[in-house]
């Protein structure tokens, strides 16, 4: 196991300083595009196939961002080694029960695990045990970790990713788009086997390891708390009726994009949801002269937006100017709120830059900044390497973490 003990220096072999490799085209699946799977008997021959396979699934997804509503999959693509690549399109199959019972049973290689696992989770599938090729490249030190990149400097190949923000839900895929899916997990396999050369050459492989299981058992992201509060421009409204106007638009909007399938930015952006709010019109005519109304989705339904505005206008029930504080304090506020822990903050952040650029990791990697500064506003009563380590594990800093920091930061906390 590598040792995790902070005075080993992490390895030279890192991307920034790996000579600018000759990159070999990748334009096409060695086993040509696969057919897209949408039938139960097709579903049934493609995990007869998995089966059939060795060794992990390389796994990802295509979603439909900024076109449909929510962030469901659209197509699965599954490979295996001796099994080919599959293509599988969860809208069009009623049950998809023989290949969770499958799947649920392997270990997954993902790129950017996060992106994918929490509509996989939605199709009820999840993995026994998890590869990232994107955090294995952040905690070897790569500075830029897309797949694309990574591949390229890894792999020695070019990797095309035209199609990465086209409507997934588009029906039928273009062959361009299904040459493309398929090319996602056609080296995810040689990808892993590459990247973790470097992490152990680096001592940093069961670093990765943990971060791996800590991602597999990540919950799913939750709303926000106010999800309204989220419009762009929002901070510049600085009255409660203005603030309701907004709120009434943007839960009108949310609405019919959920009711309609659509994602919410295609009914009306929020910067005519922002002008709304200063114009207040109440009849159609006035509103369709507001910039970000001219649209055919937008006059489709004006009546709509009017009537919101309009009970904006009239609610007594008005929303705080403030938004809900979050659990601390802006960091910015420390030194007049709490000075102690504005000194510990600056102290404890020297030490994880110190260790980050020691061992090559970044420092959103190293440690959650969120958990810093838990620790340092709450520090504990006696700060103690054991104290400093329990208080980042019941934050959800895993033990790597720890091991790197916890005495360092209590000698800081210490002397802050």
């Amino acid at each position: 196991m590598p040792n995790s003990d902070s005075s080993a220096p992490a390895s030279s072999t890192t991307a920034n300083e790996a000579a600018a490799p000759v990159l070999t085209p990748l334009s096409a699946p060695r086993d040509g595009i696969p057919e897209v799977i949408d039938t139960a008997p097709a579903l049934r021959r493609a995990v007869r196939a998995l089966e059939a396979g060795t060794g992990d699934l390389a796994v990802d997804t295509e979603r439909a961002s900024g076109f449909r509503y929510g962030q469901r999959a659209f197509l699965l693509q599954i490979r295996r080694e001796g099994a080919g690549t599959w293509l599988i399109d969860p809208e069009t199959l009623d049950d998809l029960s023989p290949l969770r019972e499958f799947v649920n049973e392997q270990p997954w290689i993902l790129h950017a695990a996060t992106q994918d696992l929490p509509c996989l989770h939605e199709l009820g599938m999840s993995p026994t045990s998890l590869f990232d090729t994107e955090m294995a490249g952040r905690l070897a030190g790569f500075p830029r970790v897309s797949l694309g990149t990574m591949v390229g400097e890894l792999l020695e190949l070019q990797l095309a990713k035209e199609h990465s923000a086209v409507d997934w839900s588009t029906r039928p895929l273009p062959e361009s788009w299904l040459n493309y899916a398929a090319l996602d997990v056609e080296v995810l396999e040689e990808l892993r086997q590459a990247i973790t050369a470097v992490l152990e050459e680096q001592g940093k492989l069961d670093f990765a390891f943990q971060e791996f299981e800590y991602e597999r058992n990540l919950p799913d992201p939750s709303p926000a708390q106010v999800p309204w509060r989220k419009l762009s421009g929002i901070h510049k409204l600085k009255s409660r009726r203005n603030l309701a106007v907004a709120r009434e638009l943007w839960l009108s909007r949310e609405a019919l994009a959920q009711s309609r399938d659509v994602a919410p930015g295609r009914l009306i952006p929020d910067r005519a949801i922002m002008a709304a709010v200063d114009q207040r019109a109440t009849s159609v005519p006035a509103l369709l002269q507001i910039p970000g109304f001219h649209t055919r989705n937008a006059k489709r339904d004006a009546a709509r937006w009017v009537d919101a505005i309009k009970r904006g206008n009239s609610t007594r029930d008005l929303p705080d100017l403030r938004a809900p504080k979050p659990d601390l304090p802006h960091p910015r506020s420390w030194a007049e709120k709490n000075p102690a822990a504005a000194n510990r903050l600056d102290a404890a952040k020297l030490v994880v830059n110190e260790v980050s650029e020691h061992w090559n990791i970044p420092g959103e990697n190293l440690l959650t900044p969120k958990y810093l500064r838990e620790l340092c506003w709450n520090a504990p009563a006696r700060i103690s390497e054991a104290s400093v380590a329990d208080m980042l594990e019941n934050l959800g800093a895993r033990q790597w973490q720890r091991g790197l920091l916890a005495d360092k930061l209590a000698v800081a906390l210490k002397q802050a």
